[in-house]
């Protein structure tokens, strides 16, 4: 939220924010006393005490601005009891710790009260807190494990906070180093824009801000590349002028001898004419200029708004908080295990929406892990393993994706009664079960219902938990991997996409029209030589990696025409994994590039086999494939034995392949004339309205011959042809030009282009035309 927004907040609403920022540094330093309770160290267990007296101490002057005495007194004491030990006075174990957890607890809860009621504390939340401050008195009073009583007076001064004007002479040295926050409520305001401990500032931005700018900085970065375009354009006008400069200076050669008036004329237009060349030379240089600073200014802009998006992996999920590593604690306790939660990759950078699915998933692994993966106390020793089990939630980038790893060091899946399980539940028989791998038989931990607790606890035996985890990966088209080994723990690995907004993709021609593949779910890309393909079983597979992979018509899974095979080889692109891996086989491959994501509109529904949508750097529209879905398309294809035979369907393509023409002119009447001269005669054609459209063909199909005309809107002929000549891919692609006008000069200048033939449309006969056809590309 904004610096407006918080302005605009209540001071209750600015109490909850101050609560939940203090709340995380309450739960890590508790949590480091506690693993240095056992030390002799008193020096390692300053700095958690200041930090945790601070953070006492700040919301106890935020409560009193707001005259929410519950918070006031609930904090106080938690001050008082954090000073004592700084004063050696009293030594925190795990009792004392255990009542401050409460407290922390409890000062939540009374910033989330029940319809913001600020008086919960003083009615329904009475005996709550009544009944904190008492377990926390007692806890202080408690010295069994303690070296140092805490004194009467100190002990007494604690269960007397009731009255929080009054602050105890402790606290009040915590007053001097740590100033009360101001009745005006400028403190929190400040907090929320404050520096960060590196000295970075930060303010709190809504969502729908930071996907409104990067939405907007896309479409920015988007529109920006099409001066180029433009600038093409004017190089085109350039040309123009300069022919006709040319033109002009062979009129006035051919106008030698007449009178001085004419001459006079001719020379001033001609030195118009090259002022006007100049000029628009200039224009076009600074409009080169403009184009290029435009570009780089929209790149700089999109990648600044993208890295708003992604956050540190310790934000939003609560990791750097301390609330993973106390909620092994507690549920360790629970269970009467000791269990020690140690995060790896807390910077690592992760989008926004990809943080906030992964809270539950973390949550749910992590309490499996200590509720199945770690073993009891006695059964550690017995195992010669120290009695504190170990949990490791790792988060890493790995091969442009996001790996999370929840490890512990437990004994293991135990696969023999997971067997039983799964016959038990009539889930598969003992025979299928005795011939599946180890993954196999893991991947049954992650179907809904499925448990291998025997009785139901609070913690586990429902069944719930590790299919939310798979549901979870699923919707950001994620996977989870579960290995285990015997005695020594299991591994969850999950891996997801870095971001939901952005991804880099294989951009792939089906039926003519551009694809993208989602590059992190693609396995490989091949070119496939026809001796390559086999059937198997009556279905095309291929050789890859060791085993034979099915071979698909990625065609016939769209629905969108037939395989347009290259020659003798087929594009391939290799999806999946394990035993449900297939080559998809396409057009052409378009090459790789980094597609924001843009969600359909709602009311499409689901569309089959597409996830999304995106704009190319041009502006046209391209969708990105659901991987997923396709696998399934495949399956339910194979199952119901209709997958189409890429092979047999290229074959006969190629059998029947005609010569291909391409047929530009903007006149109706001339195009059907000449499609159907071409037809008649077996060549396959295809029309274009325009030399823009028929440049958009060329460089998205491939023909034999293009047929065009000059004078056409957009882009006339001799520029189309000029374009042909430049791109390499193209160059020796036969062209011939068909124009009704008979001009010496047109004809010189197609020719110079680079046409291999140049027809009035006055003088050809139709066999005259299909004789040039044949000299040029051969029969259909």
């Amino acid at each position: 939220m904004s610096s407006t927004d918080i302005r605009q907040m209540t001071m209750l609403e600015l109490f909850r924010h101050e609560v939940e920022s203090q709340v995380e540094v309450l739960n890590a330093g508790l949590l480091e006393l506690e693993r240095q309770s056992d030390h002799s160290d008193r020096e390692a267990l300053l700095e958690p005490l200041e930090a945790c007296m601070r953070a006492a101490h700040s919301l106890k002057g935020a409560a009193r601005i707001i005259s929410l005495n519950a918070g006031v007194n609930v904090a106080h004491v938690m001050e008082d009891c954090f000073v004592l030990a700084q004063q050696d006075k009293l030594r925190l174990r795990r009792k004392q710790i255990d009542a401050l957890f409460k407290g922390v607890d409890l000062l939540t809860r009374i910033a989330n009260a029940p319809g913001d009621d600020e008086t919960w504390g003083e009615h329904a939340g009475k005996v709550e807190i009544d009944t904190f401050m008492l377990a926390l008195s007692t806890a202080m009073a408690d010295v069994s494990d303690d070296e140092i009583a805490p004194p009467a007076t100190a002990i007494a001064a604690t269960t007397e906070s009731a009255q929080p004007t009054a602050p105890t002479a402790s606290a009040a040295s915590a007053e001097r180093a740590v100033p009360v926050a101001q009745n005006d409520g400028r403190e929190q305001r400040e907090q929320r824009d404050s520096a960060s401990p590196n000295g970075v500032r930060s303010v709190r931005v809504s969502a729908d801000n930071l996907d409104r700018l990067l939405s907007l900085s896309g479409e920015s970065l988007v529109e920006s590349r099409r001066l180029k375009p433009f600038a093409a354009s004017m190089l085109r006008l350039k040309r123009l002028q300069r022919d006709a400069a040319q033109a002009l200076d062979l009129l006035q050669q051919k106008m030698t001898g007449s009178d001085e008036a004419t001459q006079v004329a001719l020379a001033e237009v001609r030195t118009l004419m090259l002022q006007s060349q100049h000029m628009v030379g200039d224009q076009l240089a600074e409009l080169e200029m403009f184009d290029r600073h435009s570009v780089n200014l929209s790149q700089r802009l999109y990648e600044e708004a993208l890295a708003c998006r992604m956050r540190p992996f310790a934000d939003g999920t609560g990791v750097g908080s301390g609330n993973y590593a106390r909620m092994v604690r507690d549920v360790g306790h629970t269970l009467g295990k000791s269990v020690r939660l140690e995060i790896v990759g807390n910077a690592t950078q992760i989008d926004r929406d990809i943080l906030e699915k992964l809270d539950a998933p973390i949550g749910h692994l992590l309490r499996n892990a200590v509720d199945h993966g770690i073993e009891s106390p006695t059964q550690r020793a017995q195992a010669g393993k120290p009695e504190q089990g170990k949990i490791t939630l790792e988060a890493r980038h790995s091969a442009g994706m996001l790996q999370v790893n929840v490890i512990d060091d437990g004994a293991g899946i135990d696969l023999e009664r997971l067997k039983q399980n799964i016959v038990s539940r009539k889930l598969s028989t003992e025979e299928i079960v005795a011939r599946l791998s180890e993954s196999e038989l893991l991947d049954f931990l992650l179907l809904p219902g499925f448990s291998l607790r025997d009785t139901v606890t609070e913690i586990s035996g429902r069944g719930v938990g590790l299919d939310v985890v798979a549901d979870m990966l699923k919707q950001v088209r994620g996977t989870v991997r579960i290995t285990s080994t015997a005695g020594q723990g299991t591994r969850f690995q999950m891996q997801l996409p870095l971001t939901l907004s952005v991804i880099r993709s294989l951009l792939v021609s089906i039926d003519n029209e551009p694809y993208a593949f989602p590059l992190a779910y693609v396995n490989r890309t091949l070119e496939l030589q026809r001796d390559q393909l086999d059937i198997l079983e009556g279905y095309q597979h291929f050789h890859f990696e060791g085993r034979q992979i099915g071979l698909v018509s990625a065609h016939q899974i769209l629905q969108k025409g037939e395989l347009r095979a290259k020659g003798e080889s087929v594009m391939v692109v290799v999806i999946g994994d394990n035993e449900n891996t297939y080559g998809l086989a396409v057009d052409r491959f378009l090459g790789e590039r980094m597609l924001v994501v843009q969600a359909l509109d709602s009311r499409l529904g689901k569309i089959p086999n597409v996830q999304a949508g995106a704009l190319m750097e041009d502006g046209a529209p391209v969708l990105i494939l659901d991987v997923a879905d396709m696998l399934r398309s495949v399956e339910k294809l194979s199952v119901s034995g209709q997958l189409e035979n890429v092979r047999q369907a290229a074959s006969e393509d190629a059998g029947a392949a005609r010569k291909k023409v391409l047929v530009v002119d903007d006149s109706l009447t001339v195009r059907e004339l000449e499609r159907k001269l071409l037809t008649n005669r077996g060549y396959q054609v295809t029309v274009a309205v325009d030399g823009m459209d028929g440049w958009n063909a060329v460089r998205t199909e491939q023909f034999d011959l293009v047929i065009t005309d000059i004078d056409m809107p957009r882009m006339d002929g001799i520029e189309l042809v000029t374009l042909i000549r430049q791109a390499p891919h193209l160059r020796t692609l036969p062209v011939m030009i068909v124009s009704y006008k008979d001009r010496e000069e047109d004809r010189q200048r197609g020719l110079e282009a680079g046409a291999d033939h140049y027809f009035t449309k006055s003088s050809f006969h139709d066999e005259t035309l299909l004789q040039a056809v044949v000299d040029l590309i051969g029969a259909a």
